[in-house]
């Protein structure tokens, strides 16, 4: 809760934007390590949900 309400002006020496990241520089890579991270987990959503509707059906069926 007191991250959600700290009152403190912005830091002066830090640039603005909060700095990013340099990820993305070699041509062919992903932007950053989170994209993979992201497409294996949507990838994963979309077998469990296949899998689920399968069962599913089959339990209907019977």
């Amino acid at each position: 809760m007191g991250v959600l309400v700290n009152a403190q002006p912005p830091c002066p020496t830090c640039p603005p934007g909060g700095g990013g990241g340099t990820g993305g520089t070699t041509p062919g890579a992903v932007a950053s390590p989170i994209d993979m991270y992201l497409y294996i987990l949507a990838i994963a959503a979309i077998l469990f949900i296949v899998l689920y509707a399968k069962k599913k059906q089959q339990k209907q069926s019977v």
